[in-house]
């Protein structure tokens, strides 16, 4: 306010020593193409300026934000990349209801929980009594693991397996059997491709799970 008092009439702000400048914007983004990792404080003693200058010219001149990385299953060979994209194109190319006939399969745990609800725990009392206490749903020790294969329509499969039993290849082809019989019974209005082709997109897909 002092400024305009004085008959300042102009709003923008004047260039003083310290602000971003073209080469400071040049050199800053060669050092963050170099490392992107670096902090603040390490690009601000390189490029001698100060902290809040260097932040300014990464956010606003620059408009970059520092992400934390990504976190996915697992790094894909080359090989596994082109058979995906081998699978795709094939899905393309195809002229039926393809997704009327992929079988995709899942599993999850299945842990045993407290089923009675909270009404269902309602409880009289007087004026002076406590108010009783329901304790949220917590997860228990007793578990099993469920197999689930479903289509567009719905699931198709289900079952869980065995205590003590081991989920490897063995056992998941012993699985994938019995799909192929609980599919013999399957309506092939629904289905119109053959069973081996569903059977065999079903089992690419779950190898690229595994």
């Amino acid at each position: 306010m002092k400024h305009f008092s004085g008959g300042r009439e102009s709003v923008t702000d004047e260039e003083r020593s310290g602000w971003p400048t073209t080469r400071n914007n040049i050199k800053i983004h060669q050092i963050v193409r170099e490392n992107r990792r670096l902090t603040v404080r390490s690009i601000a003693e390189q490029v001698n300026i100060d902290r809040e200058t260097v932040r300014k010219i990464l956010t606003e001149d620059l408009d970059m934000r520092k992400v934390c990385a990504k976190m996915v299953p697992k790094e894909l060979t080359e090989n596994q990349k082109q058979r995906r994209v081998t699978i795709c194109q094939d899905l393309l190319e195809r002229q039926d209801d393809i997704f009327g006939c992929i079988i995709m399969g899942d599993e999850t745990w299945v842990y045993q929980y407290n089923s009675e609800t909270k009404r269902q725990s309602a409880k009289r009392k007087t004026a002076n009594s406590p108010r009783p206490k329901k304790f949220r749903w917590s997860k228990s020790r007793v578990k099993t693991k469920l197999l689930t294969f479903f289509d567009i329509r719905g699931i198709v499969h289900y079952e869980f397996v065995p205590n003590g039993q081991t989920v490897n290849q063995v056992y998941y082809l012993e699985v994938l059997e019995r799909l192929r019989e609980k599919l013999d019974g399957y309506n092939p209005n629904v289905l119109p491709t053959t069973h081996e082709s569903c059977i065999t997109t079903m089992h690419l897909l779950t190898q690229h799970c595994l």
